[in-house]
């Protein structure tokens, strides 16, 4: 069993192919137990992510129904959401200045380092922080957490 924090740029691959869609699905075969811990601001990137697919025309109307239903529905059940406290804010705020993040991404950071000090705590595995953005992983990588890339899979 990992513990794993998904960044949206991560977590978009299970719902739309891309570079390291089959390896990101191979991490929910149920047989392995994986946790999976997202951020609540991740939803709204999802569905703006897939919304916006759509009025590109890169996926169909009725594709983008289908996808952003199936994202609603895994929420619920396969994903442990973590809401965004103050001292998440308070953090991301931090992170935004050492590392010149974008809002969102500093608060991934933030939370993705608030599970791993948990799953420390407790004498859990470390979380690792998978993000397709290479500049959220030299920070995540630089605060110590250990990262994983899904596009380095192809």
């Amino acid at each position: 069993m990992s513990i794993y924090f998904l960044d949206s740029s991560a977590i978009a691959k299970r719902y739309i192919n891309e570079i390291g869609s089959n390896w990101l699905y191979s991490l929910f075969e149920p047989t392995l137990g994986n946790q999976f811990f997202i951020t609540a601001i991740t939803g709204v990137e999802i569905i703006s992510a897939i919304t916006r697919r759509a009025k590109s025309g890169s996926i169909s109307s009725r594709d983008s129904i289908a996808i952003r239903n199936q994202f609603k529905e895994d929420i619920q059940s396969e994903y442990q959401v973590i809401e965004i406290t103050e001292t998440i804010i308070s953090s991301a705020m931090t992170m935004a200045e050492i590392y010149a993040l974008r809002g969102y991404d500093a608060v991934q950071l933030a939370s993705g380092r608030e599970i791993n000090s948990l799953c420390i705590l407790h004498n859990l595995p470390v979380v690792i922080f998978v993000s397709a953005d290479n500049a959220l992983n030299e920070a995540a990588s630089a605060e110590g957490l250990v990262i994983e890339n899904p596009n380095n899979y192809r």
